[in-house]
């Protein structure tokens, strides 16, 4: 009989009703497992969660538990006990062609009847064949060994083969040469990710994944400015918040000076199919991600690099977009690998940690889970709370009301663009934010990024003020032309520019009404453009304007008072607080030579009041609120 008791559930998500196709004689609950399959019995999980609280026992090697149609296994217990010489298998697809890199952490390990996690090889992935059978009339079940070959290219047909060749781990470095070649055959400790590339034939190879599912607490070393190949390790989805933000990641061992164990940032491989095996013809580059631990998504595309015959990237071909289109999202999938940093003030012998905590029940097909992939409806993806689309037309998230962000884009010579995300919010601190920024991955000759510390960010935030000065560092290996533009902006006051200030020509073009083009000699510019909110030209004539109007705060009435003597006509009068935040709004619909506004909602304090005028000339003044 199949026995079924009730199960804790630690995690934030309902449980569905568990549907599953079970053929079984003999399954039992044994004393050291809360789900026992034995001798040639199986279980299908189809299109649904199971959640078992304890340990799975896949007794003899025909038992099996097959998770099919996006179904998932979620464990409760971080110290991992499951055990048996049976299989789980589980599907994930590819998307990387015979030339081309997906990076991959298996939901799976050797299946053996020690207890707990075991390593993973390439060669527990078998070929679904899709055989009908009375038993299994859809075909979920059957399966072969995948080949593989020393050739240069795996093949889907007539049998999935795949090419040995191309199979790494990459541990704590940030050296090219510091691969590790593994092969179909070498350990991969359980939580380390690996590269495959894919197979002649398709772009979307169907893989299944069969040994015994990883469970509980899984660590894995990280080095102090150094790069490791990780990923999701269980066979289900993750949630990148709850994994960048737990507390042993975010505060290692709870020490008297806790810092972070790595950047909080993930990085995912794209790569264009330049349809050859040679790395001086590679191109490609990492995109970035990272999230607020209120769940605000940031996410650039990746930068495409060529890179010469010892991995060092160098300028691109003159070839156009290239530039990154896929995308990654909060919920990792089964099978996705990414790339980590240590911080900086990491120690050695520092771990990352991924938990069955961070385990979460989240499909591909419902958008907000991808494999690193191109973007595909995923505008449509809701928030649960509000009816409010969670991602928009560019397939970005939207942000908060209380967040602003804009998107840059810097080409070079129209043949790949940087992209770099500038986010606000009144958390952000001067120094470093966990969760809010991330750093740049590359080091071409040609790029542009953020700067703090002198070290290039691709990701950055700071709390809004107009007075605000951002500096955009330029790196240009030749004489070429730039392109700055902006996209993507959100929750700024309708009709406030963003400039690029260019120092050297003294010229502020505002990116929300037009792109900036510019012939740039080759070399290094750190402080010759920057991203302003105001155009410091026009102070003089702000001056000239200034002496026709006045404003006081009049704290003895909580008002304050505007005088237009010379009856001009006016469109607005803003107040915002030293944060940059709009405080009081007023529409002027009439001329009048003087105004009163209230300031009673106001806390005491300093804010900056602004009057624009019909023809969108404007000045501000500083004033001083107290309630007496």
């Amino acid at each position: 009989m199949f026995y079924h008791r009730s199960l804790v559930n630690p995690f934030n998500f309902q449980i569905k009703t568990l549907t599953v196709f079970i053929l079984f004689t003999g399954i039992i609950f044994s004393s050291y497992a809360q789900l026992s399959v034995r001798n040639d019995n199986f279980i299908i999980v189809n299109d649904e969660i199971i959640f078992v609280n304890d340990a799975i026992t896949l007794g003899e090697a025909d038992s099996k538990f097959y998770l099919r149609k996006e179904g998932q296994l979620i464990q409760g217990n971080e110290v991992s006990a499951n055990t048996g010489i049976g299989e789980l298998s589980v599907y994930q697809t590819g998307n990387a062609s015979n030339y081309t890199y997906n990076y991959w952490c298996s939901p799976v390990g050797n299946n053996s009847s020690s207890f707990g996690n075991e390593s993973a090889r390439v060669n527990l992935i078998d070929e679904a064949t899709y055989v009908i059978t009375a038993q299994d009339p859809e075909g979920l079940t059957s399966s072969i060994d995948v080949g593989f070959t020393s050739s240069y290219d795996g093949v889907s047909t007539p049998s999935l083969t795949i090419s040995n060749r191309w199979l790494y781990t990459f541990s704590t470095s940030n050296d090219y040469a510091d691969w590790n070649y593994v092969g179909e055959s070498a350990p991969i400790l359980p939580g380390l990710g690996f590269t495959m590339k894919g197979v002649s034939g398709t772009n979307n190879q169907l893989y299944d994944f069969r040994g015994k599912a990883n469970n509980g607490t899984i660590s894995n070393l990280v080095t102090a400015n150094e790069f490791t190949l990780i990923g999701n390790p269980y066979p289900s989805a993750i949630d990148a918040l709850l994994f960048i933000h737990d507390s042993q990641n975010t505060n290692l061992n709870n020490g008297p000076s806790p810092h972070p164990t790595t950047t909080g940032a993930l990085y995912f491989w794209e790569q264009s199919d330049e349809g050859s095996h040679m790395l001086d013809e590679y191109v490609g580059g990492y995109a970035s991600y990272t999230i607020s631990n209120t769940g605000v998504e940031s996410f650039v595309n990746a930068m495409f690099s060529a890179y010469d015959s010892a991995g060092n990237p160098i300028p691109l071909a003159p070839t156009p977009d290239n530039t990154g289109t896929k995308i990654s999202k909060r919920y990792i999938p089964i099978g996705q690998g990414f790339m980590i940093e240590g911080a900086s003030s990491t120690l050695p012998g520092s771990l990352v940690y991924v938990k069955n905590a961070h385990r979460v029940y989240e499909k591909i097909s419902d958008g907000n889970s991808v494999f690193f992939r191109n973007v595909s409806n995923s505008a449509s993806s809701k928030n649960m709370d509000s009816s409010e689309p969670l991602y928009n037309e560019y397939g970005l998230n939207n942000v908060p009301d209380d967040f602003k962000r804009f998107r840059l884009n810097v080409t070079f010579n129209d043949q790949y663009t940087r992209q770099l995300l500038h986010n606000f919010h009144d958390s952000a601190t001067p120094g470093f934010d966990y969760g809010l920024e991330a750093k740049s991955s590359s080091n071409t000759s040609s790029d542009a990024n953020w700067i703090f510390n002198s070290v290039p960010y691709t990701i950055q935030a700071n709390t809004y003020t107009l007075d605000l000065s951002i500096p955009v560092v330029i790196k240009s290996g030749e004489q070429q032309q730039l392109k700055f533009s902006i996209f993507d902006v959100q929750n700024f006051d309708e009709g406030q520019p963003i400039y690029l200030h260019d120092i050297e020509n003294d010229i502020y073009v505002d990116l929300t009404q037009q792109d900036y083009d510019i012939n740039i000699n080759a070399g290094n510019f750190d402080s010759r453009f920057r991203i302003v909110f105001q155009n410091e030209s026009t102070l003089d004539a702000q001056t000239h304007i200034k002496n026709q109007f006045d404003i006081i705060a009049n704290n003895q009435e909580a008002q304050f008072l505007l005088s237009n003597p010379n009856m001009r006509d006016l469109k607005s009068f803003k107040v915002y607080d030293m944060n940059g935040r709009l405080v009081l709004n007023h529409s002027i619909l009439s001329v009048e030579n003087q105004y009163r506004f209230s300031s009673k909602s106001l806390n005491d304090g300093v804010y900056l009041a602004t009057i624009q005028l019909l023809n969108n000339e404007s000045f501000t003044k500083k004033l001083i609120v107290t309630h007496k």
